[in-house]
């Protein structure tokens, strides 16, 4: 008896762990454990406080990232996959292939720094993931366009953000490298907006 009562609570402790676990934000539980980290380092000046909010501020910007190049890359192959339209098609390729190299590069960067990265898709990207891929045929593909004109245009503006505030020379270096990318994407995206709403 005690056996199945054991097992039971053990069955029932791994349900409310998996529930919990379902419900948190991977972003911000990255963003979390980075500043337990960051916390936990000697210093308590003035200017160790500013350099660990500095810290923090990196931390920020590279988990939001990583959690960015995942959507893109997730999204990217589900699209390609279903796209009714050539250019819907293309542009999501093109999304795997740019944002699964900026995404190696990012990695690397934030394993040196010590900075822990989402391993899934936080909520704000799931729900883009979500809701694109609720949709079919061309509603999929002009949903998707619309989704990756507003998504790159919020990435410029982090990436500029971090390259213009942060204090890391080495997280700095990669949003410059990353920003004229981002623009051209967001430029394709925005000429296939605007080819689609013309053949409405």
């Amino acid at each position: 008896m005690k056996t199945i009562h054991g097992t039971l609570a053990a069955a029932l402790f791994a349900l409310g762990l998996a529930s919990c676990n379902s419900s948190t934000d991977s972003v911000k539980e990255a963003q979390k454990t980075n500043e337990a980290k960051i916390d936990s380092t000697k210093g308590t000046t003035a200017r160790a406080d500013s350099v660990k909010d500095a810290k923090k501020d990196d931390s920020e910007f590279l988990t939001k990232a990583a959690s960015g190049d995942m959507l893109e890359v997730q999204m990217g192959k589900e699209v390609a996959k279903r796209a009714t339209t050539a250019g819907a098609r293309q542009a999501a390729e093109k999304m795997v292939s740019d944002h699964t190299k900026a995404g190696a590069e990012l990695k690397a960067l934030a394993a040196k720094k010590n900075i822990t990265l989402p391993p899934v898709l936080g909520d704000d990207q799931q729900k883009i993931y979500n809701d694109v891929l609720a949709k079919k045929g061309a509603d999929l593909d002009k949903e998707y366009v619309k989704q990756m004109v507003k998504d790159h245009k919020d990435d410029i503006k982090e990436y500029t953000d971090a390259l213009t505030g942060g204090t890391d020379p080495e997280v700095k270096a990669f949003a410059k490298k990353t920003v004229p990318v981002l623009q051209m994407h967001l430029s394709m995206f925005e000429k296939l907006q605007a080819s689609m709403d013309a053949k409405k």
